[in-house]
């Protein structure tokens, strides 16, 4: 950008335009854009997608559920958990009954072949994590990590994300 000086010559004056690839919003997207493709390659030895594993690892953690249930905790819609959970069930990763108790509930439960696909996803998982986080300290990562669960988004994953 040039500016006229009082005798009348150009002077170059620098301006810094707004760094827009530095705004959180794009910062965010670009650095979720990057751990899913790792996440993806990490994951491809379980032949799992995130949104597959991290089912799995709810299951994992939580034993049996509702199938309702699973679609608050997971904060995905009741047709891409279905979808979700048929994937994992044709694995023979979960197993789905009904509930004796209201015939119209299904259970879900992580069947051995899943806890043990489990300990693979959690490995590549952490593998991908630790490589992200090696230039924080242990108290950055704890504290990246209780900032980026209080944020708040109102579209669902299944909107955002085709696994």
């Amino acid at each position: 950008m040039a500016e006229h000086s009082q005798a009348g010559t150009d002077v170059t004056t620098s301006v810094q335009p707004a760094a827009d690839c530095d705004r959180l919003g794009f910062l965010l997207a670009r650095h979720g854009r990057i751990m899913n493709v790792r996440l993806r390659q990490a994951l491809g030895v379980t032949g799992l997608g995130p949104r597959h594993a991290a089912t799995l690892m709810r299951l994992a953690r939580e034993g049996a559920t509702s199938q309702q249930n699973l679609i608050e905790v997971l904060a995905t819609d009741a047709s891409a958990l279905v979808t979700i959970l048929n994937d994992l069930e044709d694995g023979r990763l979960v197993q789905r009954r009904r509930d004796p108790a209201d015939r119209r509930r299904h259970i879900v439960e992580i069947t051995r072949r899943g806890a043990s696909a489990v300990r693979s996803v959690e490995r590549a998982v952490a593998e991908v994590e630790q490589d992200a986080v090696t230039s924080l300290s242990e108290a950055e990562v704890s504290q990246l990590q209780m900032l980026l669960s209080r944020l708040h988004s109102r579209q669902s994953e299944a909107e955002c994300d085709s696994d």
